[in-house]
C-alpha cells in the first residue's frame, strides 16, 4: 500500500464517539441477532445463521463496540467463491441508539481498509444489494462510492417473482469498483 493509500484509509477510520471497529467473534452472535431484528429492515435471518457469521466470515465482517465492547453496530460479508476480488456486503445494521452518526459508513470504511492491509489480495469490487425504498441503504453504498472514487452501478439481481414466498421485493445488485488498493 502506498503512503497515499494509507493516508485515505485512515480518514476513513474515524469512529463517532469512541466506538471502536473489531473483528466479530462467535459471542457477539447474538446481539447481531437482535441488533438486525430490531433494524426492522433487515431480512432477519436465523440466529443460528449470525452464530455461524462470527466464526465463519469474521475475517470479511465487522462490529463497531462501545465502552463497554458491546455489539452496536454490524457489516457482514463475504468474498465471492467464483471471483476472490468481490467482496459482499450482506447486512449492515446499526442499534437504534446509534443511529445517524456515521457508524454504518465507518463500519463499511474500516472493513474494506482492514482486507486492504491484509496481507492477501484485497478486493477490488464491493456488491450489495439492495431492495427498492430502502433509501438508506441506497444512501449509505452511494456515499461509499464517492468517498473512494469508484463507480455505482445498478442493476436488478434477483427480480420478485424469483422468491418462493411472494412476499419480497426485488434485490437491486449494487456494484462499486474499482476500490483503492
Amino acid at each position: 500500500m502506498t503512503a497515499a493509500q494509507a493516508d485515505l484509509q485512515d480518514r476513513f477510520l474515524e469512529m463517532p464517539e469512541g466506538l471502536r471497529i473489531d473483528r466479530p467473534e462467535v459471542a457477539d452472535g447474538a446481539a447481531l441477532w437482535r441488533i438486525a431484528r430490531d433494524s426492522r429492515t433487515l431480512d432477519l435471518n436465523s440466529s443460528y445463521s449470525y452464530l455461524l457469521w462470527c466464526r465463519d466470515f469474521a475475517g470479511t465482517s465487522a462490529v463497531a463496540r462501545d465502552g463497554r465492547g458491546r455489539p452496536v453496530g454490524f457489516v457482514t460479508g463475504y468474498l465471492r467463491p467464483e471471483r476472490p476480488d468481490t467482496l459482499v456486503v450482506w447486512q449492515v445494521a446499526v442499534d437504534a441508539a446509534y443511529r445517524g452518526r456515521g457508524l454504518a459508513a465507518a463500519l463499511l470504511d474500516g472493513l474494506t481498509a482492514r482486507l486492504a492491509r491484509g496481507g492477501g489480495p484485497a478486493p477490488t469490487v464491493l456488491e450489495t444489494t439492495v431492495t427498492p425504498g430502502n433509501t438508506a441503504s441506497e444512501r449509505l453504498f452511494a456515499s461509499y462510492a464517492r468517498r473512494h472514487g469508484a463507480r455505482l452501478e445498478r442493476e436488478v439481481l434477483f427480480a420478485a417473482g424469483l422468491f418462493p414466498d411472494g412476499a419480497h421485493d426485488a434485490e437491486v445488485l449494487h456494484r462499486i469498483a474499482p476500490l483503492p488498493r
